[in-house]
Parts: structure tokens; sequence; C-alpha cells
């Protein structure tokens, strides 16, 4: 099976169109289009019943003491984790490609009432969710897609990976709001195939 995307090349920069913030010169960061990048696939196994797609950041800071401060840096060496961006399972298998933009066009404050997506999909909760948990004009679920918005003063490129499993089960064992350790838990024992392709960001002009 094998996934590639129009909207960027693997192991190359994500253009901004498809990010939740942006660089800006006076304010460090200021929102983003945050439209869904294109994905397509070939090659999904004979058996397939749905494909699930997941999306997170391998590179997220595990302190928060020095993100967004002034005068400080995240350090490239410092411990890092994961941070998911999107969620997706129960996409049927006829399905071979999903739009620029299709699922997410633009940000909602306090996370999307309506999702977007092929007809019968569902879209788990992503860690935006908790990274506003405290901000008052902010906070929410965020479900579905929401980009990449690395701190803009950390010294390394974020990578994202987005997965795409081919799975045996029609419907994913997921309810409610999910999330993506709890999915790839859930669709383990079903998974056929997988594929992959890996976007970069970063914010900080002096990340090269």
């Amino acid at each position: 099976m094998k996934l590639t995307s129009s909207s960027f090349q693997h192991d190359q920069p994500i253009p901004e169109q498809f990010a939740f913030g942006a660089p800006d010169r006076h304010l460090h960061v200021r929102l983003a289009a945050n439209h869904n990048p294109q994905l397509a696939w070939t090659g999904a196994p004979a058996p397939t019943r749905s494909f699930a797609l997941i999306c997170v950041d391998v590179d997220a800071p595990t302190r928060p003491d020095d993100v967004n401060q002034e005068g400080r840096v995240v350090p490239s060496n410092l411990p890092r984790a994961d941070f998911y961006h999107w969620i997706m399972v129960d996409i049927p298998p006829a399905t071979s490609e999903i739009a620029a933009g299709e699922c997410s066009d633009g940000i909602v404050a306090g996370g999307k009432k309506r999702l977007h997506g092929p007809q019968g999909s569902r879209q788990g909760v992503n860690d935006y969710t908790s990274w506003f948990a405290n901000d008052p004009d902010m906070a929410g679920t965020y479900r579905g897609y929401d980009g990449p918005c690395p701190p803009w003063n950390d010294m390394r490129r974020h990578r994202y990976h987005f997965t795409l499993y081919a799975l045996s089960c029609e419907r994913a064992p997921v309810e409610g709001d999910f999330t993506g350790p709890q999915t790839l838990e859930a669709i383990r024992p079903f998974v056929l195939a997988e594929a992959r392709i890996t976007g970069t960001y970063a914010i900080n002009p002096e990340v090269g």
C-alpha cells in the first residue's frame, strides 16, 4: 500500500496553507488557513473493509517551561512526545483520496462543531483539546484535523507522520470522543497494511 500527497512531498516542508499557525514578523505566529492536505492511496489489500488515518507530530516538547517565551528557546535536544493532529476511522474501503480542504478549512475557537469527510467516517479528538484547556478564548473539544503549530521558539523542525491503516473491520471499535492512542490500541488486531507519508514544519525562522 502506498500513501502520497500533492500538497507536500515526503520528508519535505508542509506549506503553511495546511498549518494551524504560520510565522509572523511582529507577533511570532499568526493563525493560518488550516486546510487538511490532499492524500491519496493505492494498493490496499483485497480484504480491506475500512481505513483509519492518523496524523501525529512526534516532536512535541515534553516540558512547557520555555515554550513560546520571549528571550528563551526550546532546545532541540529536549526529549519529545507525540501530539495528535488528526484521527479518522471508518473511511469506506472504496475511498482512495481525501481532497485538500475537504475535512478542514479554517480555525474554529473551541473546536469545529461540524465535521466533513468521507461518507460514514468518524473523526476523533485531537490534542489541541488539552493544549487550549486553560485558555478562556480557545478552550473546547477539538475534533477532526487541526494542523501544525509548533512553538515559535523551538529549535527543532517538527515531523508530522500521516499514517493510513487498512483494516479488516468495517467499524473501528472506538466510541465517543476517541483519541489517537485509544484508536491505535483498538485497531491493532485489525490492521492488514499501513502506509505513511511525513511532512515537516517549523515556525522559528532560525530553524533551517
